[in-house]
């Protein structure tokens, strides 16, 4: 397992249009249902604090309900604009533009963390988790999703030679088929699960019917029910496309503080920010971190 040496790239999806160009009307109706079904099974229902991280325009917000305090974070911040109008003013939600690797909170300040549709735009896995270990509290749990290298379809592909050009289904280096776009074999990702201090608890697999040729003649609904019913039976194995994962920390986190919670500083980790009219202001390095229509921009640019 290797870690970048250099900061890793960051996916940005600012200015795009991505609910209307992926999901609205797009024929993934059917992974939109299944994953709801995986998420209602390994969330835990309620807790104080859950933060869901590249939330992009809220499409899983509603099944967060349980929780006193949600963050939704993205790095796009005209994603975050688009969660704002869905979600009405629910006092509930705090929107910060923030980076995967840089998050602007304390250490163990989540009973909840969410990934969904983002592992797969994750070039340093490992750094990823760790700092993602670093905002759980001791007692927290991981939820979380991941493209999973080694499905039935790349299997059959690989296996028939027609596999696409570096696609290596056994194998357990990443594949990037394009650029910061990963699938991720299922023993690479648990190895960089451990080293940030996480062990699996739970498995789903998930979209095992995605195929256009089903979801047309048999529909979304029975499809997405019959998926739900055996995303537990078939999860060892390995097979579908996507995989859903509850992890809990291996460890209490050592850098959890007693009454040092909120933001820090992605900048220099200082933890009393000033919170002004204007942003949140930090001291020590002398960071101002913007707040514009109710949106905290914590992303580093240097």
């Amino acid at each position: 397992m290797t870690k970048s040496a250099q900061k890793p790239a960051i996916c940005d999806y600012e200015g795009s249009s991505y609910r209307s160009d992926f999901w609205v009307g797009k024929g993934r109706e059917y992974e939109d249902r299944v994953e709801r079904i995986a998420l209602r099974k390994l969330l835990p229902p309620t807790g104080e604090r859950l933060v869901e991280i590249g939330a992009g325009f809220g499409r899983l917000a509603e099944l967060y309900n349980g929780y006193r305090q949600v963050f939704l974070v993205d790095y796009a911040k005209s994603q975050l604009r688009q969660a704002q109008e869905a979600l009405g003013g629910d006092r509930r939600f705090v929107f910060v533009a923030a980076d995967l690797y840089r998050q602007p909170f304390s250490a163990g300040y989540f009973d909840t963390v969410v990934t969904v549709r983002v592992l797969h735009h994750v070039q340093d896995l490992t750094a990823a988790f760790t700092e993602i270990a670093r905002v759980l509290n001791s007692k927290g749990t991981y939820v979380f999703e991941y493209a999973n290298k080694r499905h039935l379809r790349a299997i059959m592909r690989y296996v028939l030679g027609r596999g696409r050009p570096g696609e290596n289904p056994f194998s357990p280096e990443p594949y990037e088929f394009v650029p910061l776009n990963f699938d991720f074999h299922p023993s690479f990702l648990a190895e960089c699960l451990g080293v940030a201090g996480l062990e699996i608890e739970t498995e789903l697999s998930v979209s095992l019917f995605r195929l256009g040729i089903l979801k047309r003649y048999l529909g979304a609904g029975p499809l997405a029910s019959l998926d739900g019913l055996l995303q537990g039976v078939t999860a060892q194995l390995r097979l579908t496309p996507s995989q859903f994962v509850r992890s809990q920390r291996r460890h209490a986190n050592r850098y959890e503080e007693a009454g040092r919670e909120g933001f820090v500083c992605p900048r220099c980790t200082y933890n009393a920010l000033d919170e002004r009219g204007d942003g949140v202001y930090c001291s020590s390095c002398g960071s101002l971190w913007p707040v514009k229509d109710g949106i905290y921009d914590f992303r580093v640019r240097d």
